[in-house]
């Protein structure tokens, strides 16, 4: 567990005042997956060591939740994906393009996949990454700032709505069908998080 201001906070012992549908929804969301729909492993795993980096934290079970959560989204239709620039591929083929191009060019200039280098070697890619500096050659060319910021979006998206992030934030999960009685400024409901100061 990472450092939290509400140690002794846990969101999930508030579950029975959610309706069902609601808790089983949070509650799946505890639950490993180990098979993919659109994700190859080895993307699955060039994913999790980057989304580990992107979130700043590798707890497998986390990290998990949120490769779990690009292939779903992946393995939609491809007209879901929101906004984009109409120079960019779809999101899929960004993200395929991406890992593959990585993996490539991690190849040719340290001779060991991208999921074979050390997590010292790799965050100064993912970050080279997120200001398009990464030398590519022009056969292994892809948008690399739009490929950093939609798994940038997707890791922040999964990950703050993970339980275990919930209790370590102080957030107090779906208030639905409860509600909010104490909304003043400085006002807790008496199952809201309370720091330990």
């Amino acid at each position: 567990m990472k450092s939290s201001r509400y140690p002794n906070y846990d969101v999930l012992s508030e579950q029975n005042e959610w309706d069902p549908h609601t808790r089983s929804i949070v509650l799946s969301r505890l639950e490993g997956v180990s098979t993919y729909n659109w994700l190859t492993l080895v993307e699955a795993e060039m994913l999790r060591a980057i989304c580990a980096i992107l979130a700043g934290d590798g707890r497998a079970n986390v990290i998990q939740f949120v490769i779990a959560h690009i292939d779903r989204v992946l393995s939609g239709p491809a007209d879901a994906e929101s906004e984009r620039k109409a120079s960019l591929p779809n999101a899929g083929e960004l993200v395929r393009t991406g890992l593959k191009s990585l993996d490539h060019w991690c190849l040719s200039l340290h001779r060991r996949p991208f999921i074979d280098l050390p997590e010292n070697e790799q965050y100064p890619i993912v970050l080279r990454l997120s200001e398009e500096s990464l030398p590519l050659p022009a056969d292994l060319s892809f948008p690399q700032k739009a490929f950093f910021n939609r798994l940038l979006a997707w890791t922040v998206e999964a990950y703050c709505s993970h339980p275990e992030i919930w209790s370590e934030i102080g957030y107090g999960g779906p208030a639905y069908p409860r509600g909010y009685v104490r909304a003043n400024i400085g006002q807790l409901d008496p199952w809201e998080a309370r720091t330990n100061t």
